[in-house]
């Protein structure tokens, strides 16, 4: 926070300033979903005083405010730094990661493009089209892809995490595009300081080479079996899908909580480092909200 320009945050001839320090926490509460009914309920007493401080400017202002604060943190790349000091402050109030670790990935649609056949073919190319204006480019997201799941298409990115089994806290993650396979990213997630060995993910990472990567890392895979129409999952093989749903489902919990608190899930911002911030300012508010619970109960 301290590398990022302070100045920038004031906005001109709307509203006197907010202070830099309360910034962090429009965010946060944003990911969380409280912006979603800002205007019908009051949020706490000192939001409640910000939103009517804002005055009859709110929604020029103030969400300009916000949006030139998250440039900012695009910019200076402070949202992972935050993860990982919140990661180390969990550790340190006694919730380290334990009982092993699943390792998923939800994927999050962003407003779908209008291009054309020739448009996405150069797109997927990597190339920029020509005739594009500048304005017109900054509109366009070349970044995002589609992708097939359970027979329904989908276009945006993926948010990967990996989630320890005793707190159900999100240890580690990585966004990337839609198209990009599940089982990519997945050693890079796999989270070390886990005092479990164990490790639970779903059909779509089980292959020959993961599994050999597991045993060289010393991990107990919990892979689900998936079976296909010549080769039926035997009697076994699906009594053991079950036993290992009973936790592997506990990461399902996190992404309905994400889907429950966000509202709607679909981001609307352009090109993968803005997904990022977002994407990850939404898996930081959901720590700080079950740290919430987890301190409560």
């Amino acid at each position: 926070m301290n590398t990022m320009n302070h100045s920038l945050v004031l906005t001109q001839g709307f509203r006197p300033p907010l202070h830099f320090e309360r910034m962090p926490s429009i965010p946060s509460l944003k990911s969380l979903g409280f912006f979603g009914i800002a205007y019908k309920i009051a949020l706490s007493a000192s939001e409640y005083g910000l939103i009517r401080q804002l005055g009859p400017h709110y929604n020029r202002g103030f969400l300009y405010t916000f949006w030139l604060f998250r440039e900012q943190l695009t910019e200076a790349g402070v949202i992972e730094k935050a993860f990982d000091q919140f990661e180390a402050y969990l550790c340190e109030q006694g919730f380290s990661a334990r009982k092993g670790q699943i390792v998923d990935a939800s994927i999050v649609p962003v407003p779908k493009q209008r291009n054309s056949r020739e448009e996405n073919k150069r797109i997927k190319q990597g190339e920029v089209t020509e005739d594009w204006s500048e304005q017109k480019k900054r509109q366009k997201d070349t970044e995002a892809r589609w992708t097939k799941k359970n027979g329904q298409n989908y276009y945006g990115y993926k948010n990967h995490i990996d989630v320890d089994v005793k707190h159900k806290l999100i240890r580690s993650y990585e966004v990337t595009s839609a198209s990009v396979h599940d089982s990519q990213v997945f050693e890079g997630l796999l989270d070390e300081d886990n005092r479990s060995r164990d490790v639970w993910v779903d059909s779509a990472y089980r292959s020959e080479e993961k599994l050999r990567e597991l045993k060289q890392r010393e991990y107990r895979e919990h892979l689900q079996r998936k079976g296909c129409k010549h080769k039926k999952l035997t009697d076994r093989e699906a009594q053991g899908n079950r036993t290992r749903s009973r936790i592997r489902s506990r990461v399902e919990h996190v992404f309905g909580v994400q889907a429950k608190r966000a509202g709607r899930l679909i981001v609307r911002a352009i090109g993968l480092v803005r997904v990022k911030v977002k994407v990850g300012l939404r898996n930081l508010a959901y720590n700080l909200d079950r740290y919430c619970v987890l301190v409560g109960t």
